[in-house]
């Protein structure tokens, strides 16, 4: 088993159990990760270097406009596709192992987690994780401290309050808040 195999039954939404091969694989490639983030945040790094081992992270190329604020962590990194124009503020977490997706011009506040697996509820099975995508779109601004869950799409032009835990999708062009977060208004132009 190899990383495209992980990578195919992650993003088909594939349980991955807890003694498998693809469990293993898992395991591997979080270790480069870390590797990774270590050196990203074992001190300051020019914006031009912290792209760099963004694209050694994500395994894809980051765009010239991407900023993003050390430190960051990952701990799985080749499910993480980032768009132009993004800024990631100090402190955030990405467990991206069911896919993170954030649409160009978003911004993400400090300390912002986005969580992609779930492990299973029974106690025989709590070693196995159930992957599901996080999907950002264009222009969204997601608070401070906000937790976003698995399997949650948040619509162009959202806002996510500071300290809110979305468990479901977000429609475009929305404010929420709270935990469980919920809708309190709409935005025009």
């Amino acid at each position: 088993m190899e990383l495209d195999d992980l990578l195919g039954a992650l993003n088909a939404g594939r349980t991955i159990t807890g003694d498998s091969p693809l469990h293993e694989v898992m395991h591997r490639v979080s270790q480069d990760a870390l590797r990774i983030t270590g050196d990203l945040n074992g001190g300051y790094q020019e914006p031009e270097r912290v792209r760099e081992l963004l694209t050694q992270l994500t395994g894809k190329p980051v765009d010239e406009s991407v900023t993003v604020f050390a430190p960051f962590y990952s701990d799985f990194g080749k499910n993480i596709t980032l768009g132009k124009r993004i800024f990631i503020n100090s402190g955030c977490k990405f467990q991206d192992q069911g896919g993170v997706v954030i649409g160009d011009d978003s911004l993400i506040g400090h300390n912002v987690v986005l969580a992609t697996l779930n492990h299973d509820l029974a106690p025989s099975r709590r070693a196995d994780m159930h992957p599901a995508p996080i999907v950002i779109g264009r222009n969204v601004w997601i608070g401070s401290n906000a937790t976003v869950l698995p399997g949650v799409t948040i619509g162009d032009n959202s806002v996510v309050g500071a300290a809110s835990v979305v468990t479901k999708d977000v429609p475009e062009n929305s404010v929420v808040v709270g935990s469980p977060a919920r809708v309190v208004r709409s935005l025009t132009d």
